[in-house]
Parts: C-alpha cells; structure tokens; sequence
C-alpha cells in the first residue's frame, strides 16, 4: 500500500494506471476510520482495479471551530486498517496541498443545501463542494463510494458532479451500525460511556418512526412521537427531526406527498453531534 501526500505524485501515479485501463475507485475520509469506512474500500476493490482512500479533515466545512479542534484524529490505526483492507493508495495531504490558495468558490446547490444540515451549519456544504471538488480534480476516480449515513451530502455530492460535468459514478453503500444499531460515525469514540449509552435511543426512535407509518400514522404523529420520546430523556439537544421526500428533501406533511420518504435526524448527545437517517417502508 503507497502512503502518498503530494497531488503530484498521486496524479503520475494515477496516469501510469489509468495509461494501462485500470479503473480507478475512490473513498473520501477525514479519517478515524471505523468499519463502515471499511466497507467502502470493499466495495471499491469489488468494483475497480485501484482503490484510494484519503484522509484529510477538511477545514472549510466545519461552521465550529470548536468541532474542527475535537474532530478524532487517528492516523496509524487508520494506516494499519487501510493496509489490512488491501487499500492501495493512502492520500495523506496537507492543508497547504490541498489549499495553495484560499478556495473562494461558492456552490449553489438551490433548496438542497439550505435545508437541514445546510439551515443547522452554514457553509458546511459549501465546504463539501469545494473539497471533493479538489479531491475529484486530482483523483479523477471512475467511482466514488460514500456511506448513506450522510444521506445529505450524497445528494450534494451527487448534484456537484451533474454541475461540474464530471464522468463519476457515485456509488451508496448500506450504513453499518453497532451492536446496538447506532450509526457508525468517527464522531462516536467521542462519546463517553455514559453519552454512549444515551445515544442508543436514536435507531431505536428511526425504527419506531418506520413501524408507526406501518401502522397508519401520519407524518406529524410520527414526529410527535419522537420528539416528545427524546423530551422525555436529559442530555440531548435535538437540531431536527423531520420526514422529507427522499428524492428531493422537500419537507412533508403527508405520506401521499412522495413515493419514497427519509426520516432524518440531528441532534447533541453532550457536545457531540450525531446524525441517522431511514428510508421508510
């Protein structure tokens, strides 16, 4: 496995590959790697001749430089799992590699980064956009594999590469979840024992928000239900529960709004802030 920290030679790399027809995969990461980011270097080596994963916790999407300070940062457990995942390029950057110059760009993505993590963290897509921008122009992948967990920002990432005309298919993979069915996230090694315990009530909330549309409940006795089941319990802070069309993220207030609806949720667990998503059925 290469460990690599400059674009240039990551790009020669690449372009020897690439010379040869091997299909190029790529999974994006800031790091503090977990199984579910395993899981998409899986997919990747299934899919493509070449994986490369980066590590790189970008600045520009955090609206909290409190959040960018306490992001986990675990470079050689990162390494030694990549390795043993058959990874083949590591991309290791640093900030000044990735950004020579301050990145002024600004992405209007319409109503989709407005609306929830767009409305909670101002300029976090925008972020986004200008990272795997970057990231895309240097790797130019065939595939890119990003987790449905940040059911979001695969939306986001999946209008940056209609804007910008990219030839890259995004591919969603499954959210991996803990034994107790939290959504596995860098973000929870944060957690303390007691916080972690706490936290196990939001799978537990997204099931029930499924269950209660299979017994005829509407949208809004649904988010009642679990909004006053988390009012009930101390040390959260909710930013939004709600139920939105899967397509678009438009809000609903029926069922018979959408074919396919999401249940989507935020909230703080102490300091940290955790994200779930479920597809209803």
């Amino acid at each position: 496995m290469l460990i690599i920290t400059k674009i240039e030679e990551l790009q020669a790399f690449l372009a020897d590959k690439k010379a040869n027809n091997f299909s190029i995969g790529f999974v994006p990461t800031m790091g503090a790697l977990h199984a579910g980011h395993i899981s998409l270097i899986n997919s990747s080596n299934l899919e493509c001749d070449i994986t490369v994963c980066s590590i790189f916790v970008n600045p520009t999407q955090f609206n909290d430089k409190n959040d960018l300070e306490r992001y986990p940062k675990t470079p050689q457990d990162d390494i030694k799992m990549l390795k043993n995942a058959d990874c083949d390029v590591v991309f290791m950057p640093s900030a000044e590699e990735m950004y020579p110059h301050q990145d002024e760009r600004q992405f209007d993505f319409g109503y989709l980064d407005k609306v929830l993590e767009g409305d909670h963290r101002p300029g976090h897509f925008n972020g986004v956009a200008q990272i795997v921008s970057r990231l895309f122009n240097v790797v130019k992948p065939d595939k890119a594999f990003f987790g449905s967990k940040d059911y979001q920002q695969v939306m986001i990432i999946r209008a940056l590469v209609e804007k910008l005309k990219y030839p890259i298919k995004i591919i969603t993979c499954a959210t991996l979840r803990e034994s107790d069915g939290l959504a596995m996230s860098s973000r929870n090694m944060l957690l303390n024992a007691k916080e972690r315990e706490v936290a196990k009530i939001i799978p537990k909330l997204m099931q029930e928000a499924n269950e209660l549309k299979h017994k005829g409940k509407e949208v809004g006795e649904i988010k009642e239900h679990v909004i006053s089941e988390l009012n009930k319990r101390g040390n959260y802070e909710l930013d939004y529960f709600t139920i939105c069309d899967a397509d678009t993220l438009k809000e609903l207030k029926s069922f018979k709004d959408a074919e396919r609806q999401v249940a989507l949720i935020a909230c703080y667990v102490g300091k940290i802030r955790l994200i779930d998503n479920i597809l209803l059925k």
